[in-house]
């Protein structure tokens, strides 16, 4: 049976190896992945399933929005355009009068909307281990919602229904772009693109920074941007700090700002400042950012936890494995034992402990862990951190 990460993989970049998409995603450089199956994507999103999604409450804004390359200034189209007058409600009349002018339908994060594209993105956080989304855009015939421009993570896009020419430009204005430093219009394009058409089933892997556009042809085109969310070390060092803060006395130190008007008041600041420096440096940094860096990953996603309502008993033979669907992480310590991690929970575990978890990562009967191993089982599955295998 493949794991989730496996199936995501295969589908997201076909028969590309995982080195070479590793090499991708640590380089800064395109690449056009022909698909050459029209069907490859049609169980993860379709135009008649964007039109049911419009038909419920959870159709709202900031989710839902619109872009038009035609409008002056910004393509964002106003949110009084295609919103209800009291609130985050879509005026879908409204909102299909738009469409059939050319804007596009733009519906973000709908991995949380949509179970097909749960599992498609949650394959991809545990092959990456960090959080993915997944962007909708539906582009009437021959519209344009988005001039060129840069994104500030790394996107794959897949292409649904219809077709879209592309544009890509191999100049980048501004290395490894992060959410504090977006396209804003301060940057233009160099160069000649390179264009090209991509049709159902066909892939676009565009590491940020790299500029590009894209337009619908004859009729409509349905694609999605897979957004790969990765960390920079800014901000888990932010993370990280913040935890610190709490065990070393260095980082407590008052910064001495009523000395910075004096000659040597920058002097100053940097003597006050070695002491915390070398703290941090002292502090297993390396080791607490990867940390940091899991946690993130579980925590800003949803668990999507291997249980349902009334899931059924956990007895001495049933067969049991670590959840596929749930983010979670086992940090190792000194005494034998580990630190269990996931969505809104931490759990030291003993030697033993330790050892079950390692016998269900494959999988096991409940009951062949031991004294008290079926207990744990239980407690696990009641979490929803344990599946069911057969």
């Amino acid at each position: 049976m493949n794991t989730l990460a496996e199936n995501a993989f295969r589908l997201a970049f076909g028969a590309l190896p995982f080195e070479e998409a590793m090499a991708l995603r640590e380089g800064s450089t395109w690449r056009f992945l022909p698909g050459g199956d029209p069907g490859r994507y049609a169980g993860l999103l379709s135009t008649a399933a964007l039109d049911a999604f419009l038909r419920t409450d959870t159709a709202r804004a900031p989710r839902v929005t619109m872009a038009d390359n035609g409008r002056e200034g910004s393509a964002a189209v106003p949110q009084e355009e295609y919103l209800m007058p009291d609130g985050p409600r879509i005026d879908l009349p409204r909102l299909l009068t738009r469409f059939d002018a050319g804007a596009t339908l733009v519906v973000s994060q709908m991995q949380d909307v949509h179970a097909p594209l749960a599992d498609f993105c949650r394959g991809l956080e545990k092959a990456f281990l960090h959080g993915v989304q997944a962007n909708a855009y539906l582009t009437p015939p021959g519209a344009q919602g988005f001039r060129a421009h840069f994104d500030t993570h790394d996107v794959l896009v897949l292409q649904v229904e219809g077709r879209k020419a592309w544009r890509v430009w191999d100049h980048i204005p501004l290395p490894r772009p992060t959410r504090a430093t977006p396209w804003e219009n301060r940057y233009g394009v160099e160069g000649e693109p390179h264009r090209f058409e991509m049709a159902p089933g066909d892939a676009l892997y565009i590491p940020r920074g790299v500029p590009h556009d894209a337009a619908a042809q004859e009729g409509p085109s349905l694609h999605l941007t897979i957004g790969f969310l990765e960390p920079s070390f800014a901000n888990l060092l932010a993370d990280v700090v913040d935890a610190l803060e709490r065990e070393l006395p260095a980082l407590r130190e008052s910064v001495p700002t009523w000395r910075l008007a004096e000659p040597d008041g920058a002097a100053r600041l940097a003597e006050r400042l070695a002491p915390a420096i070398a703290a941090l440096t002292g502090a297993g940094l390396a080791e607490r950012i990867a940390i940091a860096a899991l946690d993130r990953a579980a925590q800003d996603r949803l668990p999507l936890p291997a249980r349902g309502l009334f899931p059924p008993p956990v007895v001495a033979e049933t067969r049991l494995r670590l959840a596929d669907s749930m983010l979670h992480h086992l940090i190792p310590d000194a005494d034998g034992g580990a630190v269990l991690r996931w969505h809104g929970g931490v759990m030291p575990l003993g030697a033993a402990e330790f050892s079950w978890l390692q016998a269900l990562e494959d999988g096991a009967p409940a009951g062949s862990l031991g004294e008290g191993g079926l207990a744990f089982c239980q407690k696990l599955a009641a979490l929803g951190l344990l599946e069911r295998i057969g």
